[in-house]
């Protein structure tokens, strides 16, 4: 169900977009993770993470509506959509009449963010790092927002000991492979992962190396930095839509792969965007898998 006025572009282009921006919003209701709705009966979730934690608590019943980035579990499809996360109308989502918003931090544009500040509405931004321990603050900072302190403790503790089961796999690794992570092509140029993102985050977690470095965000990179990275493994996002093999062939069919140990091998692995990068209650098996597809039977032994 998608509420009126939001339509148009596709998930694929929307989410393309969110790597690239992160708009900071001032505070307003948000104080450091610390605050809880007043009534917490009818919340609008924005953030996949965000909408992914609610219903990984049990209290998905508060939900009156998602943004179009919680996409898990299946179940969140039967909330109205209140837009993209980076690119709201405060008349959408005041539309579902809520009684908090709870929203990931970089959500967007700022001005309808300030527009929503300024409402009645309580706002709590949830802060989205990319680590271990910024999932069990985000798990923390949710639950306490909607009044499930001990359930978020408990998933917190679930999570804590899953995250660190997933990244012992790779703790005795040597020799770390080299990962690029690819966002897309744009213009036949490679849209590629610095620093300071959750492609980032995964890799490390994982027991990889992100093979670009030098610059943080998402960037179109140079055939010579490709080269210079010498991935091991090309690591994109599965999005549901698309042609993904003529993608893919297109990918590995460049000069500047090919001379790469993954462009020699074919090496390039898909996963689901939200569930790759998403940092929440799932990301101990997003380590799993893809330090499976980095090393193997290696980490079984």
């Amino acid at each position: 169900m998608k509420i009126a006025g939001f339509g148009g572009s596709s998930l694929r282009a929307v989410f393309a977009t969110a790597l690239f921006l992160f708009s900071a919003t001032g505070p307003s209701h948000a104080v450091e993770g610390v605050e809880v709705f007043p009534d917490p009966s009818r919340i609008v979730a924005v953030g996949g993470s965000i909408t992914e934690i609610v219903y990984a608590l049990g209290e998905e019943k508060r939900l009156v509506a998602r943004d179009s980035t919680s996409v898990y579990p299946r179940e969140a499809f039967s909330l109205p959509d209140v837009g993209y996360m980076r690119a709201l109308s405060p008349e959408g989502v005041l539309s579902v009449k809520p009684t908090g918003i709870l929203a990931l931090k970089g959500s967007g544009p700022r001005e309808a963010v300030d527009v929503l500040k300024k409402t009645s509405i309580p706002y709590i931004e949830v802060p989205d790092d990319f680590e271990h321990e910024g999932i069990l603050d985000k798990i923390r900072i949710v639950g306490k927002a909607i009044g499930a302190d001990e359930k978020a403790e408990k998933l917190a503790e679930k999570v804590d000991a899953d995250m660190k089961a997933a990244e012992a796999l790779t703790a005795g690794i040597g020799e770390r492979k080299r990962v690029l992570f690819v966002l897309g092509l744009q213009d036949g140029k490679i849209l590629g992962s610095g620093s300071d993102t959750a492609a980032d985050g995964i890799i490390e977690l994982a027991g990889g190396v992100n093979a670009i470095q030098g610059f943080a965000g998402y960037r179109p990179l140079a055939d010579e930095a490709i080269i210079t990275a010498k991935p091991d493994l090309i690591l994109m996002m599965d999005r549901g839509e698309g042609d993904h093999e003529a993608v893919e062939a297109q990918l590995l069919a460049l000069p500047a792969i090919l001379s790469t140990p993954a462009g020699e091998q074919k090496r390039l692995v898909r996963m689901g965007g939200a569930f790759l990068l998403g940092f929440g209650p799932r990301t101990a098996d997003a380590v799993r898998a893809l330090a499976g597809e980095l090393y193997g039977d290696t980490i079984k032994q």
